[in-house]
């Protein structure tokens, strides 16, 4: 029965891939039907397709992703993104870096998409490839110890201090930095192309533009608590919308334009594809499959952790997933700040380059480039992390 649930999870993960390569929706969708007839009875996966399609959580985070490209459309019509690098003297690696950083610190759901039009402003003479993988990875360098994000709630899970978690993470946050900067931004010369006189408004209007979204996205959360957190993100992606179309100065009548050249609809089949592999993920017994594999706590900590990460995409759940495992095969009834360090850095590690991840897919259909390529960027920096874990796990958890 295991070997069962093993080869059609394996074959659901590699058609997903290969058909991502040339279409990344029905690549999801391919995989999440594949894990699903294997696994569940025809009723089930017809139960875990309606409760997708009928989620007003994921059908509005599917809308707004959607609407999301269409602001980077609508500033980049306008002249106001050119606006943006216009007033900016920075290096272009430093710009490359900071722009994604910058706005990963207000996190929202696929919100490399905010960052990926700025991103795209450095030159002509980068590939689309590395393109994706700076925007990914630069993107969540300060989501990595960021203390309001998946950091706050699994070190709760864990019954830990946040802000000393948050330490034993540092070192993590070091070293993705160097690595990215090796990897990813070593050869890039030179800076950005910009006007002899700065005029601050002209970067103050796209970046106020740019981050409206995220800030009334937290903001009615933060108001609002029992309301589906997908409504607050709806309506600020539709201002930031509304505000790229007003002090852009542009006529309603070009949002068709914009939208035939953004193609927002793929976008939003994008979300639809990954949560309905996640949901036939969770309905099926992989992660007790998985689970059963484990033989010793390194393994657990880095590479089961890394490989949950990767393949859901998500960093609550494979911690959740682990945590009891954690307790129940070594006998204890508490997980100490390292191992707890090691077990988060290790599933982000995962969670970065995971084609479930909603930043990694839709950065790749932004720039227009492929899994495969975007693997082969960041495959290496990933693999040293992960290694590096791996030996610190040995010697000190």
């Amino acid at each position: 029965m295991n070997l069962i649930i093993w080869l059609s999870f394996l074959v659901s993960l590699a058609l997903m891939i290969i058909i991502a390569r040339k279409n990344l929706w029905v690549g999801f969708i391919t995989g999440a039907l594949v894990l699903g007839i294997f696994n569940l009875s025809f009723r089930e996966v017809l139960i875990e397709i309606q409760n997708t399609l009928t989620d007003p959580s994921i059908l509005l985070l599917a809308l707004a992703v959607g609407l999301i490209p269409l602001i980077g459309g609508a500033l980049e019509v306008s002249g106001l993104m050119d606006d943006l690098v216009n007033n900016l003297k920075m290096k272009r690696k430093s710009f490359l870096a900071f722009g994604p950083a910058f706005l990963g610190m207000l996190p929202m759901p696929c919100g490399a998409l905010l960052s990926a039009p700025l991103v795209l402003r450095a030159g002509l003479d980068i590939s689309d490839d590395k393109y994706t993988a700076i925007n990914v990875w630069f993107r969540h360098v300060l989501v990595l110890i960021y203390p309001l994000g998946a950091l706050l709630v699994t070190s709760k899970m864990a019954n830990l201090s946040l802000y000393v978690a948050m330490l034993y993470i540092i070192p993590g946050f070091i070293m993705m930095i160097i690595l990215g900067y090796i990897f990813l931004l070593r050869g890039i010369h030179g800076n950005l192309k910009t006007s002899d006189n700065i005029i601050r408004k002209k970067i103050f209007i796209p970046v106020a533009i740019i981050l409206s979204a995220p800030i009334i996205h937290l903001i009615l959360m933060s108001l609002f608590k029992n309301i589906i957190q997908e409504i607050p993100l709806s309506i600020g992606v539709l201002t930031s919308l509304i505000l790229a179309f007003c002090f852009g100065k542009l006529n309603w009548k070009r949002i068709k334009p914009i939208s035939l050249k953004m193609k927002p609809w793929k976008f939003f089949l994008i979300i639809i594809g990954m949560f309905l592999f996640l949901n036939m993920f969770k309905a099926s017994n992989i992660s007790k499959v998985i689970a059963d594999i484990v033989f010793c706590k390194s393994f657990l900590v880095v590479v089961i952790a890394a490989f949950l990460g990767f393949v859901t995409g998500r960093v609550q759940m494979p911690f959740a997933i682990l945590l009891p495992i954690y307790y129940s095969k070594f006998g204890v009834e508490a997980i100490t700040y390292l191992v707890f360090a090691v077990m988060f850095f290790s599933i982000f590690m995962g969670y970065i380059i995971s084609p479930v991840h909603p930043c990694v897919s839709v950065s790749i259909e932004f720039f227009g480039s492929t899994l495969k390529d975007f693997f082969k960027r960041t495959i290496l920096p990933v693999a040293i992390s992960l290694f590096v874990a791996f030996i610190l796990s040995i010697f000190c958890v």
